[in-house]
């Protein structure tokens, strides 16, 4: 049991220092750089290698007992401005997902939905000038085109502000739609039939999704920092646009492989709540997943 402890006690240990300490010091250290030269004198190396070398021979002076207080100042206040940053990470969250003021939300959701549905009407439009058996390939990369055009801004009809909340909206309408199932509420039950090998590679998809979060929520306190030092904007915008586009990649994955446990794992689903029986094989009727909602909604 002492080994158990031991060893947790050092994956947390790791995980405080890649996940806090580290970037907390990262970011403390950008900070004094940048109050230190500001704007004026925002790459001035020369004035930058003077203010460093002066602070590090007044540490130097320092007893020995006052340098390592100092130092765990340091990690402490490290690590408290990734306390910060981890809880800014739900609203960061909650942004990303569209999860946003009503009226907002209203407006930007019907400008996509109209754009979405602009770019479908022509695809149809396309597929009726050019029925499948007089189809030329041309034709057929020129709807496969305007296809991947609609898909960009959605999936599915738009629902959501932003493309990581649509992307997990039409998993939602794709599910109600194929299945009948209202994932909100049977998604806790299809979890408890899934085969362990894919519960790990959903958990790895939701724990990748987590720490893209957690990287673009790391661009606030440089942006913030930005208003004093102008190279810290920089560095703020390419820590958000990183976090960003490993968001978007990571809550794709993680749907397409919540939607594939549904298509191969729904059925035992119907099995375990009686809907259906081992003799009954395939994915899920509609029928059969609406009897799955009614079971998992108890009314609600």
């Amino acid at each position: 049991m002492s080994d158990f402890y031991k060893e947790l006690a050092k994956q947390l240990a790791t995980r405080w220092v890649s996940m806090l300490a580290l970037p907390g010091v990262l970011f403390l250290a950008a900070g004094w750089i940048g109050f230190r030269l500001g704007h004026a004198h925002a790459l001035d190396l020369r004035r930058f290698t003077d203010t460093a070398t002066g602070a590090a021979a007044q540490v130097a002076r320092w007893p020995g007992a006052a340098q390592a207080l100092g130092l765990i100042g340091v990690a402490l206040a490290a690590a408290l401005v990734g306390l910060v940053v981890q809880a800014l990470v739900g609203p960061v969250r909650a942004w990303c997902l569209g999860q946003w003021p009503r009226l907002l939300a209203t407006a930007l959701t019907g400008r996509r939905r109209r754009r979405w549905t602009a770019v479908v009407r022509r695809r149809e439009e396309l597929q009726e000038q050019h029925p499948p058996h007089a189809r030329t390939p041309e034709q057929q990369q020129r709807i496969d085109l305007i296809a991947g055009r609609a898909n960009n801004i959605a999936l599915a009809e738009p629902g959501r502000p932003t493309w990581m909340g649509d992307r997990v909206h039409a998993l939602s309408q794709v599910t109600v739609n194929r299945y009948g199932l209202d994932l909100t509420f049977c998604w806790p039950r299809l979890w408890l039939v899934l085969p362990e090998n894919t519960q790990t590679e959903i958990n790895t998809a939701q724990s990748g999704f987590a720490a893209a979060l957690f990287t673009l929520t790391w661009s606030i306190p440089y942006l913030v920092l930005g208003a004093f030092w102008w190279p810290a904007l920089l560095a703020g915008l390419v820590i958000a646009a990183v976090g960003r586009a490993r968001a978007r990649d990571r809550i794709g994955v993680l749907a397409e492989l919540t939607e594939a446990a549904l298509d191969v794992h729904g059925r035992g689903l119907a099995i375990a709540l009686g809907v259906s029986d081992e003799s009954v094989t395939g994915p899920l009727d509609p029928e059969e997943g609406q009897r799955i909602t009614d079971i998992a909604r108890k009314g609600r």
